[in-house]
Parts: structure tokens; C-alpha cells; sequence
């Protein structure tokens, strides 16, 4: 059984993943989409648990979405259009519950808040628009202290570096940190790190935690 959120009254710093923790995401979307373009083996490629040295680079912005969408286009027995591959691609990016965001707001005055997010350009991209078409701004400059993208980082979880990373830079400590992450490979990584680590379940939303 999981332990109960271990939110201590010496917890004075909270980093937050992104998708499936603030942003609704669903990563077979994404596969029944390529699946549909003609990439049948998509799952062995990317899933939330791991993925290929492609996906990676992409993350860690040592590929461009020029290079990204030519490179998985090798993967495809037919002719496939970029807008098809980014439309594919971004199928897993749902909707942010305006609740998330009061909530969010809420723990900004008490907290010092941090986003930690594996994501790349094309996606950035996406749900940039998506918020200020929905929020009619840029609604995460305003929560959060610093944003931490890996592909601007050149840096992804679950790498003990990047976690390192965002407790240095801003004289945070891991003693005072809590981190909230979706994935438990991400949560071990910041263990690693010293930083109380809670892996939200299928199902479980931030709502039900504070």
C-alpha cells in the first residue's frame, strides 16, 4: 500500500511534474494516433515508462523538430505529412482543470512552487497555446518561481543531475523539498536526490492531496 502524502510542516518547496500531474495527458492517444498513420509498433518506442534514444534526444533538445519529425519519418512505410506526425505526436496533451490552477495558486502563498517537466518544443508549443487560449495568458509565469524544461536544460528526469539542478539554483533544501511526479522511475530519481519524492497513482488527482 502506498503511504499516506507526506506533506511535513518542515516542507517549505514543492516541484511539480507536469503531465498527468497538473496537465491531463494520455499516452495512448499518442500511439493510437501513429498507429493510425501506420506505425503499428509505436508502443515499443515510446511509453510513459521508457522510450527510444530518439524521444530522448528530442527531450534534451539535442535534436530540432525538423530533425525529429525526418528521423521518425524513417520509421514509416508510406509518405506522412509533418502537420500529421506533430498532430499525432501532441494527441496525448488533454485539458488543465481550472481547479489545478486554484489550487495551485492557493499553495504559491504558503510555498515556493516549481515546475519539472520532461518535455520537448513541439509540445511546448502546443499547450503553450492551449493555456493562453484558456487562461488568456501565460498562467504558469505567474505560479511558478522557475520553470524547468528539459529540452531548454539540455537535462531530463530521472537523472539525479536535474534534480540537483533545481535544488542548487535556487538554495533550496532537499530536507524542505517534496516532489510530485506520475512516474515512479522520476520519483526514485529524486529520492536519489534526497528530495521527499510522492508518486501520484492512475487516478489520483493533486486535488485529493492538499
Amino acid at each position: 500500500m502506498q503511504n499516506m502524502f507526506p506533506l511535513q510542516n518542515n516542507i517549505k518547496n514543492i516541484i511539480f511534474d507536469l503531465g498527468g500531474v497538473i496537465l491531463n495527458i494520455d499516452y495512448k492517444l499518442t500511439a493510437g494516433a501513429f498507429k493510425k498513420l501506420g506505425l503499428k509498433d509505436f508502443d515499443e518506442k515510446y511509453s510513459q515508462a521508457k522510450q527510444s534514444r530518439l524521444f530522448d534526444r528530442l527531450e534534451t533538445g539535442t535534436v530540432t523538430p525538423k530533425q525529429f519529425r525526418q528521423e521518425l519519418k524513417a520509421y514509416f512505410n508510406q509518405q506522412v505529412s509533418d502537420a500529421d506526425l506533430d498532430n499525432a505526436w501532441n494527441a496525448m496533451l488533454l485539458d488543465l482543470p481550472v481547479q489545478r490552477i486554484e489550487l495551485l495558486k492557493q499553495l504559491s502563498t504558503n510555498y515556493r512552487l516549481f515546475l519539472l517537466s520532461n518535455t520537448n518544443i513541439i509540445h511546448y508549443r502546443a499547450y503553450s497555446a492551449y493555456l493562453k487560449q484558456t487562461f488568456c495568458k501565460m498562467i504558469f509565469d505567474e505560479i511558478f518561481e522557475k520553470q524547468y524544461l528539459s529540452f531548454e536544460i539540455g537535462m531530463r528526469k530521472p537523472d539525479r543531475e536535474i534534480f540537483e539542478l533545481v535544488l542548487s539554483e535556487n538554495k533550496l533544501i532537499a530536507s524542505e523539498t517534496i516532489f510530485i511526479d506520475d512516474s515512479i522511475q522520476h520519483v526514485e530519481g529524486a529520492r536519489e536526490a534526497g528530495i521527499t519524492a510522492y508518486h501520484l497513482q492512475p487516478g489520483e488527482s493533486i486535488l485529493e492531496l492538499f
